[in-house]
């Protein structure tokens, strides 16, 4: 908050569409109270590539964004570390969870630092203020009534002497015979059955099989909450503009049915079930971890000495709250976070709750997809991908923050490629931005001795380039604020390629032979969209453009004044440096050869068919008569296609960029004599023809009305 007092003038308090009278100063407020969160990672191995992707990159850029547009903002992250996941990497080193959470907290802090994430504070749900946050809500809900206890039948390692999570039991799928299933779902399939269904269970901590053995737990009531969640979403979809793969999640989630679910485990590590008559049990870290975000802001409140800073944020109607998280998070934050916020604000109808406050539910909930390495999902296990740590051992963290943030998957899944790491560097941070900035200071240095060359008489090719610098501010910001981050960045990368346009058009090498005043104009207009592309790519490349800022001997103003001249003839300037230097072909090639004989199959070239294969292949022309969406699914559809005289299943990927209803009475092409397949637990009889579309969606081949059923596609 800033104050401006003057005695010549009557002042208003600013708020958004009013102003109101105080005491005759001037108190300029922040535009927007917002919380911003990431999801929160887990503590038992090192942050990669697709994290960042998926949850804090674009956070981080959007908070930076919010910053300098005046706004007043936190942002609050931290680590999970609770749960089975960190049990199990303790199991497997032989020591404590608690050595494997000081690991990798202290790890990942310093990789984010590293990689420029700008938490005002980064916290762990270790802490004894997480664990009295999640014991408050626990008891508040449990002493009015609001959980349900449940007996039921739960696996046991008699060996080990203790109840099995979910992820400790492994066997055979009884839906579609997967081998390596957990005790309660299938990753295969998506099935979810009881503990008793699974075929041949075992224990992965004995290695024995397990016997079924009751025990009781106290469960949250989620469905209870379902109307009121889908009014919710409704509201802030028709107000804010909500994901289209965030809505098919949480409508695929409605359809089926919320449904109470279990809010303790039988664990030994986690938060302990503050209740006499639950010895052995913890809190359901589903529960507990998104409580984080709440945690980390009393923690932020007390690293600051600021008590009442928490509630502030988190207990204003006004706040804005913006949950970013990977899609795999969606159901925890855009459905079982608020409906916890929903069930603790209800109980402040209750007298003796008076004073209690009333938490924010989240505006919006941003999920990206996932992002992919080389054509392949990361994964620990088979060493695929790459550490953060380890790749800003080569290379400077704004190079793979604009690598990311130029291909964010924002809309659908995207790969990160080394070649295509070093072609943004050197063909786009180089050769586009870099080369601008080069040439412009060199030409100021030579000729102007490094002073700001003054504005004389402007042409209309001058008063043009002055216009595009002065619209592109708001035209980033309208993205920003829809999380359009990936347009945004490639939007900011369009000014640089018109300000190398106008230098080429307007040739100072040339004027400033003939025409000192023509050069000095050129220069001028040079700098000054120099200068609105430091302050626009500052959330994207803040160690760069601070640099460049240091080159320019000044400092970001406010966003709603970025695109306006800020540099006054006679400006002195500082001596430049190389920003974004290029990477040779031997570094990335370095990097490629680490993946050894796996990448060498991911790339070696397709096998040719013969004539007679392609011939086996049977397409046929098919109606669609029937169409809905696959529950908790944001891409499948379940199609009833018409051939001859036949009707079919067909589950198709098809779901985020067609509607059911509009694709009834279509004619497809199908691939007809393929084996049944099971997706999602659903029977697939044949495979649609689709083509990719540019915006990455599929558009289904259709074929003329006038064409019978079941023809076949030569």
């Amino acid at each position: 908050m800033r104050y401006q007092h003057t005695k010549l003038f009557t002042f208003f308090l600013i708020f958004p569409n009013k102003l109101i009278k105080k005491n005759n100063s001037v108190i300029k407020l922040a535009k927007e109270k917002i919380i911003v969160t990431s999801a929160l990672p887990y503590a038992n191995g090192k942050i990669h590539l697709g994290h960042l992707s998926g949850a804090y990159l674009p956070a981080d850029i959007y908070v930076r964004y919010k910053r300098l547009n005046g706004d007043d903002i936190i942002y609050v992250c931290g680590s999970d570390e609770h749960g089975v996941p960190i049990t199990i990497s303790a199991d497997k080193e032989k020591v404590s969870p608690q050595v494997i959470i000081d690991r990798y907290h202290e790890a990942n802090k310093k990789t984010f630092a590293r990689f420029g994430m700008s938490f005002d504070n980064y916290s762990r749900t270790s802490l004894p203020i997480h664990h009295e946050t999640a014991k408050e809500f626990f008891l508040d809900f449990y002493n009015r009534g609001l959980f349900v206890e449940h007996k039921s039948l739960q696996f046991y390692d008699e060996k080990a002497k203790m109840f099995l999570p979910d992820r400790y039991v492994e066997g055979t799928c009884p839906k579609c015979g997967n081998e390596q299933a957990r005790s309660d779902e299938c990753e295969v399939c998506g099935a979810l059955y009881e503990p008793s269904e699974l075929i041949n269970p075992v224990s992965k901590v004995s290695g024995e099989r397990p016997v079924l053995k009751e025990t009781s737990h106290w469960y949250f009531p989620l469905g209870k909450y379902q109307p009121a969640l889908e009014k919710y979403i409704d509201e802030m979809n028709k107000k804010y503009g909500w994901k289209e793969n965030v809505l098919q999640y949480c409508r695929g989630w409605f359809k089926d049915g919320l449904k109470e679910r279990a809010i303790t485990r039988d664990l030994d590590w986690g938060i302990k079930v503050p209740i006499d008559s639950a010895a052995g049990k913890v809190i359901y870290v589903w529960f507990e971890a998104v409580l984080g975000y709440i945690s980390s802001t009393k923690e932020l409140s007390q690293l600051k000495n600021d008590p009442d800073l928490w509630k502030r944020y988190w207990q204003d109607p006004k706040t804005k709250y913006i949950a970013f998280i990977g899609k795999d998070n969606v159901v925890f934050h855009a459905i079982i976070f608020p409906a916890i916020l929903m069930a603790w604000n209800e109980g402040d109808k209750d007298p003796d709750r008076i004073g209690a406050g009333q938490y924010c539910l989240p505006q919006n909930v941003p999920a990206n997809e996932f992002l992919n390495f080389e054509g392949k999902k990361f994964s620990k296990s088979r060493n695929w991908g790459i550490d953060v740590d380890e790749f800003l051992d080569l290379f400077a963290p704004d190079l793979l923050r604009y690598s990311l943030a130029a291909n964010l998957p924002e809309t659908r899944d995207t790969d990160f490629y080394w070649k295509e790491f070093q072609l943004r560097n050197n063909s786009e941070l180089a050769d586009i931005l870099g080369n601008f900035i080069n040439r412009t200071f060199t030409f100021v240095f030579k000729h102007f001795d490094g002073k700001v060359p003054a504005l004389f008489k402007l042409e209309k090719i001058d008063e043009d380039m002055l216009k595009e610098i002065s619209e592109y501010p708001k035209r980033v910001a309208d993205l920003f604020e829809k999380y359009k981050i990936r347009d945004g960045v490639n939007e900011i990368m369009n000014l640089a390629r018109a300000g190398n346009k106008y230098f080429n058009d307007t040739e100072p090498w040339k004027t400033i032979k003939s025409n000192r005043e023509r050069c000095s104009t050129t220069l001028n207009v040079c700098l000054q969209a120099i200068y609105t592309l430091a302050e626009l790519f500052s959330p994207v490349l803040p160690f760069s453009t601070e640099k460049l800022f240091t080159m320019l001997n000044s400092k970001p103003v406010d966003w709603k004044d970025c695109g306006k001249p800020q540099l006054k003839a006679n400006h002195q300037l500082n001596q430049a440096e190389i920003l974004f230097p290029k990477i040779e072909d031997e570094k990335i090639d370095a990097q490629i050869n680490k993946l050894g004989s796996s990448k060498v199959e991911e790339v070696k070239k397709e096998e040719l068919i013969s004539y007679d294969d392609f011939m086996k292949i049977q397409l046929r022309v098919a109606e669609v008569i029937g169409a809905e969406n696959v529950p908790k699914s944001e891409k499948l559809l379940k199609l009833k296609v018409r051939l001859d005289n036949e009707e079919r299943q067909v589950v198709a990927g098809i779901a985020k960029s067609y509607q059911p209803e509009n694709l009834i009475g279509k004619k497809i092409v199908l691939v007809a004599n393929l084996q049944p397949a099971k997706l999602m637990g659903l029977e697939s009889q044949g495979m649609i023809l689709a083509v990719e579309t540019n915006d990455g969606g599929l558009q289904v081949l259709n074929v003329t009305e006038t064409v019978n059923n079941g023809t076949r596609v030569k």
